[in-house]
């Protein structure tokens, strides 16, 4: 009996855990794909690349690169860069279009 006094002693002095967690965080290198994917798939074109990507109080931020319009040569098409934002799950919340250039164009910062 006195063992499972100690035991009962114990477990009253260890802190509740609550059921309230924060949402689960995803690393980088999903959260790329997942900009890259899940864009494409409300857009119907298949993303270049992603060019940035940075953390957020709740999820992730990304900059995605895709073709809005194919021409000859390579140099002259018409891209887009879509600045998408993910939850903390890696769920799509939001997008937008914020530039549009051409391929062949170098940025002069």
């Amino acid at each position: 009996m006195a063992a499972a006094e100690e035991r009962d002693g114990d477990e009253k002095r260890r802190p509740k855990r609550t059921s309230s967690r924060r949402p689960r965080k995803t690393s980088p290198a999903t959260a790329m794909r997942s900009a890259a994917e899940q864009l494409a798939s409300l857009l119907g074109r298949v993303p270049e690349s992603v060019s940035a990507l940075k953390p957020i109080e709740d999820g992730w931020e990304a900059d995605v690169e895709v073709v809005e319009l194919e021409r000859v040569p390579e140099t002259t098409s018409v891209m887009a860069t879509y600045r998408v934002t993910l939850d903390g799950d890696g769920d799509l919340i939001a997008y937008e279009r914020i530039r549009r250039y051409t391929r062949g164009q170098i940025d002069r910062r």
